[in-house]
């Protein structure tokens, strides 16, 4: 895992933006995203990797929890790139039942999954994008990356992080 500068539990101005917004879940339609209002603590953060990968020796740092999903999947920046700021760093999904995979290349890139109708659960369905109005201009506000259609951002994000979910497995027992 990747050691993140210093402990900063702050959200980013973007991400208690979003923690605002209240989302729909549409029966099944919409998104289906509980944002936080803060990061999960460090204690709470490393309890779930272990729990998760059933790792007692597992670390929790590099990861900053910020919402879940309806059935308990989680969705959190990971310090995939040393040295660089939080906002920089990777969107990942770790879900209830074992699937992971990192969803957007940097915060901004995330904005404009959500403003797409996407969410962390999403990524993974092939969806017809519904933009939201209420996400689109929290986007246009906060985003640094140009817009781009969902698929591209999950795409291009994997392509970044290869190895993202095997080195997340191997921490399994």
């Amino acid at each position: 895992m990747t050691e993140p500068p210093g402990d900063d539990r702050r959200l980013p101005p973007a991400l208690a933006d979003v923690a605002r917004i209240e989302f729909d879940y549409a029966d099944g339609d919409g998104i289906d995203f509980e944002p936080y209002a803060a990061f999960d603590p460090a204690e709470e953060t490393t309890h779930w990797l272990r729990q998760w990968t059933g790792n007692p020796e597992a670390d929790g740092s590099a990861y900053r929890v910020f919402g879940q999903d309806g059935a308990g999947g989680l969705a959190a920046l990971w310090y995939g790139r040393p040295g660089r700021p939080l906002a920089e760093q990777p969107v990942v999904y770790v879900g209830s039942e074992g699937e992971c995979d990192v969803v957007a290349a940097n915060l901004s890139d995330f904005l404009w999954l959500l403003a797409d109708g996407m969410g962390p659960a999403e990524a993974d369905e092939e969806r017809t994008e519904r933009s939201d109005p209420e996400l689109t201009a929290l986007a246009e506000r906060h985003a640094t990356t140009p817009r781009r259609p969902a698929a591209d951002i999950v795409r291009e994000a994997r392509a970044a992080f290869p190895t993202f979910t095997e080195d997340l497995w191997a921490l399994c027992r």
